[in-house]
């Protein structure tokens, strides 16, 4: 599904004068700090860009039609240069006081984003008003209130759809880095014959976890990943565990794998790369590599059966479907005398090299590739 960013003009893109509240001429119109390199780098998100914005009486004398359109085409003129562009442009001309639909926070102009080709929950409204909120809350979308104006922030605390807010901030650069960082979620749902399995990861680490397998341990070890990795996970599975733990555990590492790979994206600023590390007695080594080519080395000997309710032989085979559901190398040595240290050490070592692979350098909006594509 699609995803849109509803970006306000005035007080938001470019100054808006405090009493006036309008942009009357060339010589008054000035981009907001920063505005211009952050929605460069916004750009490149998979997110259509629109200007939704109140014009006060457009079209009449106090507020002509030629002259608002030598402003706002000389402000897309300027944005456009640097490689911003706008999908579409939704300008209400109603005054407050004619309780217009098309008005913001009315949703009268965004009939064509309600059709159910966009997934509004993914959805931001950037505004520096308390009725872009709003707007947001109607929408079913999220709001980023861009203001300093701390008698505002305090307003919205007490205002019903402040639960749509999920930023607020004067910076444009926080703004972009905050963008960037919350794509990277990602929910996969599986229902074979089988299992019945659903898994949400954010690779940022935010929201809460919660872990239900049928199989305690790995419950266990899969809460290595949240701890270590620094990721917030969700998996809920029901499978065939009367007949054997096999189904489970592999369609767990698919459904978990296709979930990483989806909330990397276009895997831009990543490290791409990733560790070593002691459990005890035991140490274990996992090397991955998001590199889109897919091998599995495998070196570890279990000397039991079981280690709580899970069968070792089944460690090997979650991985592998695991860096195959990921696309990834991902080669795992270890070795140790206490089979639970084994696993542990295992599962924590995969979570580290995780936690390198995935992180993104602030501001880094390169691919970590000579090819220019992984």
């Amino acid at each position: 599904m699609k995803k849109a960013l509803f970006i306000d003009r005035d007080g938001t893109i470019i100054w808006e004068p405090p009493v006036t509240e309008q942009v009357d001429s060339l010589e008054q119109l000035s981009f907001m700090p920063g505005v211009i390199g952050a929605l460069a780098k916004i750009a490149e998100l998979d997110y259509e860009l629109v200007i939704a914005s109140n014009q006060d009486g457009l079209g009449t004398d106090s507020n002509p039609l030629e002259r608002f359109e030598v402003i706002h085409n000389k402000m897309l003129s300027t944005l456009s240069g640097e490689g911003i562009s706008f999908s579409a442009q939704l300008i209400d001309e109603h005054y407050a006081a004619d309780n217009h639909p098309n008005r913001k926070p009315g949703t009268g102009m965004f009939g064509k984003y309600l059709d159910g080709s966009y997934n509004m929950a993914e959805c931001f409204v950037i505004g520096d008003r308390l009725t872009d909120v709003q707007l947001a809350h109607n929408l079913g979308a999220k709001a980023i209130l861009y203001t300093a104006d701390e008698k505002r922030i305090e307003e919205l605390k007490s205002m019903p759809y402040s639960d749509a807010c999920v930023l607020v901030t004067d910076s444009w650069a926080r703004i972009a880095e905050f963008l960037r960082c919350s794509s990277r979620r990602a929910t996969v749902v599986r229902t074979t014959k089988e299992t019945d399995i659903a898994v949400t990861i954010d690779l940022d680490g935010v929201g809460e976890s919660s872990i239900d397998t049928g199989l305690k341990f790995l419950d266990h070890m899969l809460d290595q990943i949240v701890h270590h990795a620094g990721v917030s996970l969700k998996v809920k599975a029901v499978g065939d565990l009367q007949v054997d733990e096999h189904h489970t555990m592999e369609d767990i590492a698919i459904v978990l794998g296709n979930a990483v790979i989806k909330a990397l994206g276009d895997k831009r600023g990543i490290g791409r790369y990733g560790f070593v590390l002691p459990m005890d007695e035991s140490r274990a080594m996992a090397l991955i590599d998001f590199g889109g080519r897919i091998d599995f080395d495998w070196d570890v000997r279990f000397t039991r059966e079981y280690v709580g309710d899970v069968p070792t032989e089944m460690f090997s085979h979650f991985f592998k479907s695991l860096g195959a559901a990921m696309n990834c190398n991902l080669h795992i040595t270890a070795k140790g005398d206490n089979n639970h240290h084994l696993a542990e050490g295992i599962f924590k070592a995969f979570a580290r090299a995780l936690r390198m692979a995935v992180k993104r350098e602030p501001f880094s909006y390169e691919l970590p590739s000579s090819k220019g594509l992984l």
